[in-house]
């Protein structure tokens, strides 16, 4: 008898739990809060304003090294005292609940720390291209965020656009067959003679700056990853680029045998991607812009699909990725892997000779 009473007390404290009100639930977060880590361009005009069009996350903190940047931010978003840091005190965002993920907007010599620091103050990461200066960088980012427990995704936005999505499409279901030639290029002239850009060391260059979307974009379209490389490196400007390439230009070879001519400048403006393959071809131009992709195949039709805003696409689809606990559009993995072949295009310029690429 007195065993079953205890089950209808059990029964009854399990219903009354279910009619607690549900505020006193732990209930799923239906938006991400997220911290930009540097406000330059990049987080000024392009991810605070997307940031107030997406559905799945929101602008909750910044991190900068300027307090008067951090004034006019606080005033211009609404962002609490609380949630405004600076690269020292950078490690307390542990402590703060609205912020779930940090947003890294830094030169690439940077990435690496603010990852890793992100990482141990168990936020998730979305860390801007080019993903850290060396491969071994980029893998010891990947251990700690998995050793942390926390996502890690790469700002290449335009692996989340449809077009790009459509092409990709292409190369997987060989929709015109095996893919033989790609001709890529991205570029644009530089003015500035005394920036980062400019420094090697810390992560300029055009094959730093501009070259990964090339690069990515043969990778992305073959669904293949490069055994080989021929790499040239030029400039008109040496004493400007004295340390890092203006101009470079590589070419890939694939296991399926497709090639791939690649350029990038920051010297030069240029922006295509031109697919040739067994059954026909296909290409965009621009390739790679904020806004305006289009192009068209050899089979008549036009690629003209186009998203209100790049920026809030890849951070929605972020998101939603971490919040249903899906696998991620573009992971960390994805940036190591360009990062070792830009690796492998320095030195190759760097010997005049052809290099394998391990």
């Amino acid at each position: 008898m007195s065993q079953r009473r205890s089950f209808v007390k059990q029964i009854a404290l399990g219903s009354a739990a279910l009619a607690l009100p549900n505020i006193l639930l732990p209930r799923k977060k239906e938006r991400l809060g997220v911290a930009l880590v540097g406000l330059g361009y990049y987080s000024t005009d392009l991810l605070a304003p997307a940031l107030q069009l997406t559905q799945h996350c929101t602008l909750r903190g910044i991190v900068t090294g300027s307090p008067e940047k951090a004034a006019r931010w606080q005033k211009q978003y609404g962002i609490p005292e609380k949630n405004i840091y600076d690269y020292q005190n950078f490690d307390r965002i542990a402590d703060n609940p609205d912020i779930d993920v940090v947003y890294i907007v830094l030169p690439p010599m940077l990435h690496r720390e603010f990852t890793n620091r992100a990482a141990r103050a168990g936020k998730h990461i979305w860390c801007e291209k080019p993903m850290a200066l060396t491969a071994a960088e980029c893998k010891d980012m990947i251990g700690v965020c998995r050793d942390n427990r926390v996502r890690l995704a790469i700002g290449y936005r335009m692996q989340h656009e449809p077009i790009t999505r459509e092409i990709i499409g292409y190369g997987r279901e060989k929709t015109f067959g095996q893919i033989k030639l790609i001709s890529v290029a991205d570029g644009y002239f530089d003015g500035r003679a005394d920036h980062w850009k400019q420094k090697r060391r810390m992560g300029g260059g055009a094959m730093f700056d501009m070259g990964v979307y090339a690069l990515n974009a043969a990778r992305y379209v073959t669904g293949e990853e490069p055994f080989a490389v021929t790499a040239q490196e030029h400039t008109t400007r040496p004493e400007i680029y004295s340390e890092a390439d203006e101009t470079t230009l590589f070419q890939l070879e694939f296991p399926s045998g497709a090639l791939a001519n690649c350029a990038t400048s920051l010297g030069m403006n240029m922006n295509y991607l031109h697919v040739t393959a067994e059954k026909g071809s296909y290409q965009l131009e621009p390739f790679q812009s904020y806004s305006g992709i289009r192009g068209s195949t050899s089979r008549g039709k036009v690629l003209d699909q186009s998203v209100p805003n790049q920026q809030a696409r890849q951070m929605d689809d972020d998101a939603l990725a971490i919040l249903n606990d899906t696998p991620l559009l573009v992971p960390g993995e994805e940036g190591w892997r360009d990062i070792r072949v830009v690796e492998a295009i320095h030195r190759s310029a760097f010997e005049g000779r052809r290099v394998r690429i391990d």
